[in-house]
């Protein structure tokens, strides 16, 4: 049994169009998850799933019942845990001052998304510096102009045209030292 995690985009547990903590993990056990835990309020869910069902299968369903109950119509994006494992322990951050910056981030991009082949790409206020791509990911800095720190989440989807959804990386640190 693999774990996975979903992650939801704008969603915050409890608010309006929201789930609350009991009814999203309640709709990844109906929709055949063996496990499912939130993990911070944001919209981050573990969940385990067999191969006969598959991941993408719960998150779809999971994401239908969501939408019944509490008209929660964001996307979500899945990834194994052992994959996240995988890009903690690639240290994608590792010779950045983090003085220098207000977060260290990852975005999860939609899976028809083109990733630019232009790297870094850099919000013109300079306030976010996406680092590198993968197939399915965005590595970013977040910087604070004045009192408003820089949105990945922002530059992505303008850049790109389709949804995505960030976290910051020390959430998927501890993402995986709890989960892997």
């Amino acid at each position: 049994m693999v774990k996975f995690a979903a992650f939801f985009r704008n969603l915050n547990l409890g608010r309006k169009n929201c789930p609350s903590k009991a009814q999203l993990e309640q709709a990844f056990l109906d929709a055949g998850a063996r496990e499912a835990s939130s993990f911070h309020t944001n919209g981050t869910l573990v969940f385990s799933a067999s191969t006969r069902l598959g991941p993408r299968r719960v998150l779809l369903k999971a994401s239908a019942l969501l939408r019944a109950q509490c008209g929660l119509a964001e996307p979500a994006f899945v990834r194994s845990v052992p994959y996240l494992a995988s890009l903690v322990a690639g240290e994608p951050f590792a010779l950045i001052d983090r003085s220098l910056i207000h977060e260290c981030c990852v975005s999860f991009l939609d899976r028809n998304a083109t990733v630019p082949s232009e790297v870094p790409a850099e919000a013109k206020c300079q306030a976010v510096e996406v680092l590198r791509f993968t197939a399915g990911e965005a590595f970013s800095l977040s910087r604070k102009i004045g009192k408003t720190p820089g949105s990945p989440n922002m530059l992505l989807e303008k850049l790109l045209g389709l949804p995505a959804t960030t976290r910051s990386w020390n959430t998927i640190t501890r993402l995986v030292r709890k989960h892997a």
